[in-house]
């Protein structure tokens, strides 16, 4: 039994640290954000809010510069000033702002808070049993060994929650009368936007998945369902 007490500690310690990680972002996104209200995004936003059988979709301008779009764990969303910044100066349409929310709006429907906060208990878990067993059989590295184990994990489940997250979103658009070319139009300016170069690193580190891939998956849903 007593073998088990750190992988235990471990888990608790996951759980806690994720609940404080939570309340911090709340606190954070209360005292950094007001309700995004736009006139001309309004009838974008309606249209998502029929197709989902909602009155309204409420949608929150988070006041920082870097581009993106998040789903907080009490389930609000959020775009940035910076995201916003670029819509109102013409890089990116009102179209391809609602395929934000439309994906974000995924990341909730789907759960992917709750799932994460599972996936963060057991990963801790498992970094510290992996350490525990590779530091015995490989003093020095076996703790670092277990690291990047564990952060290829990570990674791994975190694309899976982008692409379920992105199916959402395309079938959402789709029946809002939207459509999924605003979201491939807005993949392809992602990297520039945010200026990132993901090719510069392999794609299993990345935590979202590439850009080329993400467009070939709604592709092959627009097949599926045509």
């Amino acid at each position: 039994m007593l073998k088990f007490t750190p992988i235990f500690l471990a888990i608790l310690y996951a759980v806690a640290l994720y609940r404080f990680s939570a309340w911090r972002t709340a606190r954070e996104l209360d005292a950094k954000s007001t309700e995004l209200a736009d006139p001309s995004l309004k009838p974008l936003f309606d249209k998502m809010a029929r197709a989902l059988d909602l009155p309204r979709i409420r949608v929150h301008l988070y006041e920082i510069a870097p581009v993106n779009g998040l789903a907080a764990p009490d389930g609000r969303i959020f775009i940035t000033r910076g995201f916003y910044d670029k819509y109102r100066a013409g890089e990116v349409t009102g179209d391809e702002l609602a395929s934000v929310i439309a994906h974000e709006l995924g990341h909730v429907a789907l759960g992917h808070s709750r799932r994460r906060m599972i996936d963060f208990s057991g990963q801790n878990a498992l970094r510290t049993a992996l350490a525990m067993v590779l530091s015995r059989l490989l003093p020095g590295i076996g703790v670092w060994i277990a690291n990047m184990l564990t952060t290829l994990l990570a990674a791994r489940l975190s694309r899976s929650d982008e692409y379920e997250a992105d199916e959402y979103a395309a079938a959402l658009l789709t029946k809002a009368g939207i459509g999924t070319a605003p979201q491939k139009s807005l993949f392809e300016k992602l990297e520039k936007l945010t200026q990132t170069n993901m090719g510069a690193a392999p794609a299993w580190l990345l935590s979202h998945p590439k850009t080329g891939e993400r467009i070939k998956a709604i592709e092959s849903l627009e097949a599926k369902w045509r």
